[in-house]
């Protein structure tokens, strides 16, 4: 069983920066990837980054160059830094492993980019 837990988000202005943390406690040995997905009210959840277990890293193109997915295995934590953020940033993040063919869940965390 793995747990997920996010933190980071808040309200940044557009153009501002903010890092989101994703910490797995729990049995995280062999887990296949951690991604992170947004949704915003009435929008469908939308994978922005992905890391797998050998370290490979893909982006949504909304959000290429803009955003770094890393890892830090010592602290079971994924990171996502989020640079130049724009209004259309804006949604509840959620991060996701898999592990075993199980997909595992945090409870996210709210993003608002505002003036």
């Amino acid at each position: 069983q793995v747990q997920l837990a996010e933190s980071g988000g808040g309200l940044v202005q557009p153009g501002g920066s903010l890092r989101l943390s994703c910490v797995a406690s729990g049995n995280t040995f062999s887990f296949s990837f951690v991604r992170w997905y947004r949704q915003a009210p009435g929008n469908p959840r939308e994978l922005v980054a992905e890391i797998t277990h050998d370290g490979s890293i893909d982006y949504a193109d909304s959000v290429k160059d803009r955003f770094t997915i890393s890892r830090d295995g010592a602290k079971n934590t994924v990171y996502l830094q989020m640079n130049r953020l724009k209004p259309e940033d804006a949604a509840t993040y959620y991060c996701n492993l898999a592990q075993l063919g199980l997909h595992y869940w945090g409870q996210g965390t709210q993003v608002t980019v505002s003036s």
